[in-house]
């Protein structure tokens, strides 16, 4: 198999979206706190429309749980979530910028780690961490983008999924209800729904088209 060079991909993405456009994407820094079904999927979409530089962080593994939402296979089967999400990205854009962290963040780490992204999305399951990492950016790192998600869960409305700005720098995407509970758990569609609004936003945000 030849691999395209980097210029061959590179040329073929400015024909799809301009060279102006894409030398913005190109230059941006972006990070995906949580690699699970929101996680992968915006880190994916991110990678496809070709930005620059991806830093990938999440404490856990692959198992065979997260096959129903998540961007693995099952060759992935309790390998790190940042390499395995890594080595999937490198198929079809060998040349993007990988950083990985295989850590839990916390209040302590956040602040060193994320120093260098520009924009950061907040892909957590569960609420307390998501108000963690949340509260952390926006008190220590306040000019840093943040694009977080609420409520996804489930197979209701798809147009439910909304963008919504909360402050000057941060942005909620979801239907800010839909929980996990007896009747449904997380499901693809919708999941992929909200992470597409939420790299849909990292790329306006990039390109400075207000949402």
């Amino acid at each position: 198999m030849v691999i395209p060079t980097k210029e061959e991909i590179q040329r073929t993405l400015e024909q799809r979206h301009t060279k102006t456009v894409q030398d913005k994407l190109s230059a941006a820094k972006a990070a995906v706190c949580g690699l699970g079904g929101l996680g992968s999927a915006i880190a994916i979409a991110l990678a496809r429309t070709g930005i620059g530089q991806l830093h990938l962080i999440d404490f856990d593994r692959v198992d065979l749980a997260n096959l129903n939402r998540q961007q693995y296979a099952v060759c992935d089967l309790d390998r790190p979530k940042p390499e395995a999400l890594r080595d999937e990205i490198l198929r079809f854009s060998p040349y993007c910028k990988i950083r990985t962290d295989f850590v839990k963040l916390t209040e302590e780490n956040i602040p060193s780690l994320l120093s260098e992204d520009e924009y950061i999305c907040e892909a957590f399951d569960v609420a307390e961490e998501k108000a963690m990492l949340t509260n952390c950016i926006l008190e220590k790192l306040p000019r840093k983008y943040l694009v977080g998600a609420s409520g996804m869960a489930g197979y209701g409305d798809s147009n439910s999924i909304q963008t919504r700005k909360i402050l000057s720098t941060y942005y909620l995407c979801g239907d800010g209800r839909s929980e996990i509970c007896s009747e449904y758990g997380l499901m693809a569609p919708r999941v992929m729904i909200c992470a597409a609004h939420q790299a849909n936003t990292v790329i306006g945000l990039i390109l400075g088209k207000e949402i």
